[in-house]
């Protein structure tokens, strides 16, 4: 993949000197060069009205609906969702006022990484329920500001499955064979496709998981508190190697946890490590299966007509503005089943990450790609590079 990007990022460095000019002659060359790197990293490729990027051009009935949302739906969405989020705030900060936050072990790593707990998800008693509570509730509020006013749920009925895999029955013959309850085992985590910062809002809503998040996400004001009564995992690392140490040993030891314990807290994990555009399932690092715990697979989907809200090649600041200015959105969420391992996916992370890969990928429609987030830095910089000779073309015709 990288010999045959050279050529590519080659081209997004401009030119020294009037001899060293750039191998895209014209607009049309470069149209043609984006068109062959949305076929390269396809995962990554934006296919809505709004562009590569979301740089359009839009057509001008699209210009009249964005101008008139923005003096109509943007102010209003903000204010509501910035008081939900000071509301939410306010009740964290009450209902933790005089508890002192869950301590867990701190790591150090050579290169700089740092992988620490602190949180309040461990809290027990009415103040944890009022706080779980309130959040799922906001949660959903917050989307519903959003223009998700409807939200598909579904769960495949796989009796089948389920009847030839005993340990996700409910029942046993005991040795008088006499039909005894077992209680099924708990998840030891959610495991989800990743689309857009949005998805963890809805999961805050469905069952308010911890995530992993970098550690300055914690220093944040409001969002740090609330963060910290989700459970969060913080870590601060450069993403330069997927089975960071310090990460996976300190989510290995949470998914263990939450699988033992009802009263830990569950957490969520995008085994994908990045956001796709919604149509590709990428590789799964095997964080969440190095446990061999039953992991819940989820499978979210954002249906749409104009604009799309994957979180893909377009800018954090543009995409809130056009999420904010479309009235309605869409999502679709397809909860499968607990998945068990069998003893070979126990022993075998990569084997329990790619089959749990697998039958997301069947039962979500979505495509298998085995690009992974080095490739995306790679598609973001090459389309920087182009799109800035595309300004210089246009700054030379006039």
């Amino acid at each position: 993949m990288e010999s045959e990007l050279k050529d590519l990022n080659s081209n997004s460095n401009p030119p020294s000197s009037k001899e060293d000019r750039p191998l895209l002659k014209s607009e049309s060359d470069l149209a043609a060069a984006i068109e062959e790197l949305d076929k390269k990293f396809a995962p990554y490729a934006r296919t809505d009205l709004y562009g590569t990027m979301g740089l359009g051009p839009f057509p001008m009935t699209e210009n009249i609906k964005l101008a008139v949302a923005l003096v109509t739906l943007v102010p209003l969405r903000f204010l509501l969702s910035m008081s939900i989020l000071l509301l939410y705030y306010l009740i964290c900060r009450v209902f933790t006022l005089f508890s002192a936050p869950y301590r867990g072990p701190e790591e150090e790593e050579d290169e700089g990484g740092v992988v620490f707990q602190e949180d309040y998800a461990h809290m027990e008693g009415w103040k944890r329920t009022v706080i779980v509570r309130s959040g799922r509730f906001l949660s959903r509020v917050l989307l519903f500001v959003f223009g998700f006013y409807w939200i598909h749920e579904s769960c495949p009925d796989r009796d089948s499955d389920m009847d030839s895999n005993p340990k996700t029955t409910s029942t046993e013959i005991n040795q008088k064979g006499e039909a005894a309850t077992e209680e099924p085992e708990r998840p030891g985590a959610i495991v989800s496709n990743h689309v857009s910062y949005l998805d963890i809002l809805y999961h805050m809503s469905a069952s308010f998981p911890s995530f992993v998040a970098k550690r300055s996400v914690g220093k944040l004001p409001l969002v740090g508190l609330i963060s910290k009564c989700l459970g969060c995992v913080y870590v601060q690392r450069e993403a330069k190697s997927p089975d960071f140490k310090g990460v996976s040993g300190t989510v290995n030891e949470r998914v263990r946890e939450a699988h033992s314990n009802k009263s830990a807290p569950t957490i969520m994990l995008f085994p994908e490590g990045t956001t796709t555009n919604g149509d590709y399932l990428l590789t799964f690092k095997t964080g969440a299966f190095l446990a061999g715990t039953p992991v819940l697979p989820v499978i979210l989907k954002y249906p749409y007509e104009r604009f799309s809200v994957a979180w893909d090649t377009i800018s954090g600041a543009r995409h809130i503005l056009f999420l904010l200015c479309q009235f309605v959105n869409h999502l679709e969420v397809i909860r499968l089943p607990v998945y068990y391992p069998s003893q070979e996916e126990k022993d075998d992370p990569k084997l329990y990450a790619s089959n749990v890969r697998k039958l997301m990928a069947t039962e979500g429609n979505l495509i298998l790609s085995e690009l992974g987030l080095s490739d995306k830095r790679i598609y973001h910089a090459t389309l920087n590079g182009n799109l800035s000779q595309t300004r210089d073309f246009h700054q030379k015709e006039e």
